[in-house]
């Protein structure tokens, strides 16, 4: 099978542990050499092609029993040095010391054919020094939903890690998925996500919270070096070019969460990347009827911190967090501050573009975005599916729009009908709007289409693929995967994927809200 060329720049150039190994221990060191734990029978699942073609994986290597040994845990390719990373965070506003990949375990970074820079990292491999209490293992359900999200927001056009692989592991892993006593035996699998970088906020979080600002120093300048290379400057100066573009790159990556109705679910610190991708598929949720006030996560079912309409405010909250943990790096905090500004003002510069683009105006004026908090108001009170009804607005008549033409975008009949004066009156002024912007019909619904997904991938269609996994049929991964890959196009065919949230899956586990426990 074709190896990839490895160049480990993070174990060659930051501290490491000087023991070796899965015991647990608290580590004064950027990393912890430790070997993925081998598994009974890995068997692939599922690939992307896209990520095959970019790492070099002809479709022959990917069908061989040895990828799947590799990307299961069982073998290393020349070159790989497995190792896992040290770091803290804030879960859920509270500090919570260190963590570490705690069942993720990288391979090696890879230098692709393209030039590109890519870290392999096993997610489910086994046990670590930072695993804690648990079995540093991952189930078949979450490994599908990690696997299928981390793809399908890459379509969608969305900063996000990358998945290659999914490797069942022919091993059972006990979970308690609805943490009420009841563990049970579940089948375990093995992701390979694919990513530039899986330094997250939290890695600068631990040095400063230790007092290590030789740490703190050393890996600043290592991780602009290696995944800023274009930033010019040295010392303060170019620190503060760097805090401004991880700010800015957030900003553009939660932006495109709420254009495509996104929702994280556990936006802790230390699941926060410094290149602004999505990270950590946990329990993640896509809105179907429309509510700003929605998590998907049963964890944070009382205080709803992570809800979908917050995650903007969280991103800064959490931003304020690197910032303190990057002031040692700083005299003064003024350049700290104007990279927190640079946030702000971007993610507004976002927001107004995605106002224009899903409502297909050539530019968002000032009553503009009072027309889509309007929309989004009279949505949530109506209890209406977010993708459906910006799909069909990009399809209706813009001069001569009913609210006939979104009836299948509704899920209670009679809240449609007890706001139908409302909507009615919102598509008069939309069709004014319209009428009034210079965008020709057919450039309008270019924008619009490509702003307004068809396909996104809903908790329920995940849950059916992942059912139809448990009983033994993995064809519905690479079906499902296969929709995502063209979000924006209409698929011929395939019009059960672009469904409403069927009322069987309202409460059904996996389909609505889902645990952390994976």
């Amino acid at each position: 099978m074709h190896s990839p060329r490895f160049d480990n720049l993070f174990l060659r150039e930051l501290p490491g542990d000087p023991e070796a190994g899965p015991r647990l221990r608290q580590v004064d060191a950027a990393w912890s050499r430790v070997d993925p734990t081998p598994v009974a029978a890995p068997r692939l699942l599922a690939h992307s092609p896209e990520m095959a073609m970019e790492l070099g994986f002809s479709e022959n290597a990917i069908r061989s029993k040895a990828f799947a040994e590799t990307f299961g845990g069982n073998a290393l390719l020349p070159g790989m040095d497995p190792y896992a990373t040290n770091y803290g965070g804030h879960q859920f506003g509270h500090w919570a010391g260190q963590l570490g990949d705690g069942r993720a375990i990288t391979l090696g970074e890879t230098v692709a054919a393209s030039g590109q820079r890519w870290e392999l990292q096993l997610k489910g491999a086994g046990r670590t020094p930072y695993s804690r209490s648990a079995d540093g293992r991952a189930v078949l359900r979450s490994s599908i939903r990690e696997f299928l999200c981390s793809e399908a927001m890459h379509h969608l056009g969305i900063p996000t890690t990358r998945a290659l692989s999914l490797v069942a592991t022919g091993d059972d892993v006990v979970r308690d998925m609805f943490y009420d006593g009841h563990p049970a035996a579940e089948p375990g699998a093995i992701v390979c996500r694919v990513a530039p970088s899986f330094i997250r906020f939290g890695h600068f979080e631990l040095p400063y919270a230790r007092g290590d600002v030789a740490l703190l120093r050393r890996l600043a300048d290592f991780t602009i070096a290696r995944d800023f290379p274009w930033l010019q400057g040295q010392g303060e100066a170019l620190y503060c070019g760097w805090f401004t573009e991880i700010c800015r790159r957030t900003a553009e990556m939660v932006a495109g969460w709420m254009r495509v109705g996104f929702v994280h679910g556990v936006m802790n610190t230390d699941n926060m990347s410094i290149l602004g991708l999505t990270i950590d598929y946990g329990p993640y949720g896509w809105i179907d009827d429309y509510d700003p006030d929605w998590t998907p996560n049963t964890t944070d079912a009382q205080g709803r911190r992570y809800r979908f309409g917050w995650q903007p405010k969280i991103a800064q909250w959490n931003l304020v967090r690197l910032a303190q943990a990057l002031s040692p790096l700083f005299d003064d905090p003024a350049p700290l501050q104007a990279g927190l500004d640079a946030y702000a003002e971007r993610y507004a510069a976002c927001d107004r573009d995605n106002v224009a683009h899903k409502l297909g105006l050539v530019e968002c004026r000032e009553g503009d975005v009072e027309l889509m908090r309007d929309l989004h108001g009279l949505m949530h009170a109506a209890e209406v599916d977010m993708t459906l009804f910006f799909r069909a607005l990009v399809d209706v008549e813009h001069d001569a729009a009913t609210l006939a033409d979104f009836d299948h975008a509704f899920y209670d009949a009679g809240k449609r009908d007890q706001h139908r004066p409302g909507f009615e009156g919102w598509l008069a002024r939309y069709c004014a709007r319209i009428a009034d912007d210079p965008l020709q019909a057919l450039r309008r619904r270019e924008r619009m289409r490509a702003a307004n997904p068809k396909y996104v991938l809903r908790n329920y269609l995940a849950q059916q693929a992942i059912d139809r996994a448990t009983a033994g049929d993995a064809d519905g991964i690479a079906e499902l995967l296969d929709v995502m890959r063209r979000p924006y196009e209409d698929q011929p065919g395939r019009e059960a994927f672009a469904a409403k949230r069927p009322e069987w899956a309202r409460t059904k586990a996996g389909c609505s809200m889902l645990s952390c426990s994976s």
